[in-house]
C-alpha cells in the first residue's frame, strides 16, 4: 500500500466536502486524513486527503476527483517539494509528582502546555506525522486520557506550484 497527499482547490460552496468524501466512498478509496479550510481567497476551499492503496488506485482517485464540478484544481503534494504539518492535541494525567517529568518531554519537543487540570495536562504540539509519532511513543508511559489530531495539512515549496484561480 501507498500514501499520496493531495491538494485539491474546491469552489467554497455547501456540501463540496462530503461530495468529494462520497466519492471516496462510493468508489472504496481509503482516506487516512482530511483536512479543509478557506484559502486567502475566500471563494475556494483547500482541500488535503492523505489517501492510500496501489499505484493504479491512486492515479484513478486523482482522475475521479478532477472531474468533480466544484473542483479547481488537484495536484500531488510531493514530499520532497512540499510542507506538511500536522496538530496534535493531548490531554495526559499528570498531577503534580508527574508534571515536571512531562513538561522535560514537552519543552524536548517544543510543544506547549495549553491547559492545566487538578491531575491532567494538555499538550499541544504542531509538527510532521513522525514527530507527532514520536511523541505519542515517549508518552506511552503515561497515561494518555484524550488524543485529538488534525491531520496533515500542506503546501508545495515556492511560488512555482501556486494556484491562481
Amino acid at each position: 500500500m501507498n500514501k499520496k497527499v493531495f491538494q485539491i482547490i474546491v469552489d467554497n460552496t455547501t456540501g463540496v466536502l462530503s461530495r468529494i468524501s462520497g466519492l471516496f466512498s462510493r468508489r472504496g478509496y481509503n482516506i487516512e486524513s482530511i483536512t479543509a479550510g478557506v484559502t486567502a481567497d475566500e471563494r475556494f476551499t483547500r482541500i488535503t486527503i492523505v489517501a492510500s492503496g496501489e499505484d493504479e488506485v491512486l492515479v484513478q482517485i486523482e482522475k475521479q476527483v478532477a472531474k468533480l464540478v466544484d473542483v479547481r484544481d488537484i495536484r500531488e503534494l510531493v514530499p520532497e517539494n512540499s510542507v506538511y504539518r500536522e496538530l496534535a492535541l493531548v490531554k495526559v494525567r499528570a498531577d503534580a509528582t508527574l508534571r515536571d517529568s512531562v513538561k522535560s518531554i514537552v519543552d524536548f519537543y517544543k510543544a506547549k502546555i495549553i491547559d492545566v487540570g487538578y491531575d491532567s495536562l494538555t499538550i499541544e504540539l504542531t509538527g510532521n506525522s513522525a514527530k507527532i509519532d514520536s511523541f505519542l511513543d515517549i508518552l506511552r508511559d503515561y497515561e494518555i486520557l484524550e488524543l485529538a489530531r488534525t491531520g496533515i495539512a500542506g503546501l508545495c515549496r515556492g511560488t512555482e506550484d501556486v494556484v491562481y484561480l
